[in-house]
């Protein structure tokens, strides 16, 4: 990578090459060779947020399909992540760095080399580059394997998890000019439908977290039709109301009982968000430092038209830049007493990025009760940055400024 080339043509060229399975392989082998590195490694990390798996060693015999899992908690992988800042440090036999692999500040994974000497800047800056370009391969290539499923899975889901899973977005975080934002999904015992969804288009952000009735295969049957009609009537560009109209229809038509739900629109030009109540907990919202609930009107939950006719109101929602918008469902009100007050814990996120804020919360209601909870519980974390950002200024994958810092405490 030197005379001004960076290599990266090529490298693109031969993960092009090989198949999808093994374009990630290729391009850590063509890493190990330019940087004459004795192993180049890619962690992904699990759909929980948890733990990584390594899922490709250039210059390692591997053994087996099994890919190793490491918990992230207090490890140097956690912090990379939490930071989206590389790591290194002097091994036996060189020098051991770590860099983020994030797309749009999604964080999918760790580049891991091992390195003969002490790296200078430009190899160190190289790298982080590589690393970005590798965020782009995964994600093409995601599209026609099954592998970098299966590397974020711990263990293999259910029907009805499997269903769940798959109505998530591809991406669980995101990070634009005017916004940035995380869901994250702690499933219960037998699985409750829950998701959440956003999309961007030319002048508007939309998301949704919805909650169906039921458990198991037909709480996700039901949530398939529920995020089926929202999704469809948002492509075909129908307004608000029209959006909650549809899979109100939808879900009486195909008799898959109720389902709350919040849908929020916000105008990335002028930042004025308006949303949507169907029967669904009030979303919280923290503003220089103190949070507070929103107490919007609450219409009937998605499904019961037929038995009650009415309509949905489209009300405006007051966010200003700076604030942190917090959207969840029921489960994370539910069986916690006073062990999880999470007014007071959004409060002591200000620092954290919705990614880890999102995380901390699932979590925290996961341990409060036991380790096993009665109700999928869901949140959407949204910082709103206003539409007075039009363009991202970043080098990479990810903005480090709005970075979580590493953690303070190891377990």
């Amino acid at each position: 990578m030197s005379g001004g080339r960076s290599g990266y043509p090529e490298l693109l060229t031969a993960a092009e090459m090989a198949s999808p399975v093994a374009a990630v392989d290729v391009f850590a082998e063509e890493l190990r060779r330019r940087f004459g590195a004795t192993k180049v490694s890619f962690l992904i990390v699990d759909l929980t947020g948890k733990a990584v798996a390594r899922l490709s060693t250039a210059g390692a015999v591997e053994e087996g399909r099994e890919a190793e899992r490491i918990p992230l908690f207090g490890s140097v992988y956690e912090a990379v992540i939490r930071t989206q800042r590389p790591y290194q440090e002097a091994t036996d036999t060189g020098q051991r760095v770590i860099v983020p692999v994030t797309n749009r500040g999604d964080a999918i994974g760790l580049l891991e080399l091992l390195l003969p000497g002490t790296p200078g800047p430009d190899v160190l800056q190289a790298v982080g580059e590589a690393a970005h370009v590798l965020a782009y391969v995964v994600i093409a290539n995601g599209r026609f394997t099954d592998l970098y499923t299966w590397g974020k899975r711990s263990r293999p889901p259910t029907l009805a998890a499997e269903i769940q899973y798959q109505l998530l977005p591809a991406s669980l975080s995101c990070e634009a000019a005017q916004f940035t934002l995380c869901g994250s999904l702690e499933p219960s015992a037998a699985l409750s439908g829950d998701t959440f969804d956003y999309a961007l288009d030319r002048d508007t952000l939309h998301i949704s977290v919805t909650d169906p009735m039921g458990h198991d295969i037909e709480a996700a049957l039901a949530a398939t039709v529920l995020v089926g009609a929202l999704r469809g009537a948002r492509r075909a560009g129908a307004g608000l109301a029209e959006q909650a109209h549809l899979a109100d229809q939808a879900l009486a038509g195909h008799n898959r009982g109720h389902a709350t739900g919040q849908l929020l629109h916000i105008n990335l030009h002028t930042g004025r968000a308006q949303l949507v109540n169907a029967g669904h907990p009030w979303p919280l919202r923290m503003r220089e430092g103190i949070t507070e609930m929103i107490t919007c009107e609450v219409d009937h939950p998605f499904g019961l038209s037929v038995r009650i006719p009415h309509r949905y109101r489209v009300q405006d929602l007051d966010l200003r830049p700076g604030d942190r918008l917090l959207m969840l469902t029921d489960g994370m009100l539910e069986h916690h007493g006073d062990e999880v007050d999470l007014a007071e814990m959004l409060e002591g996120t200000r620092d954290l990025h919705p990614r880890e804020t999102a995380l901390m919360l699932t979590s925290a209601v996961l341990d409060a009760a036991g380790g096993r909870l009665e109700d999928d519980a869901t949140v959407m974390v949204l910082d709103w940055h206003g539409p007075q950002h039009t363009q991202r200024h970043v080098s990479s994958g990810a903005d480090t400024w709005q970075a979580s810092a590493a953690r303070t405490k190891q377990p």
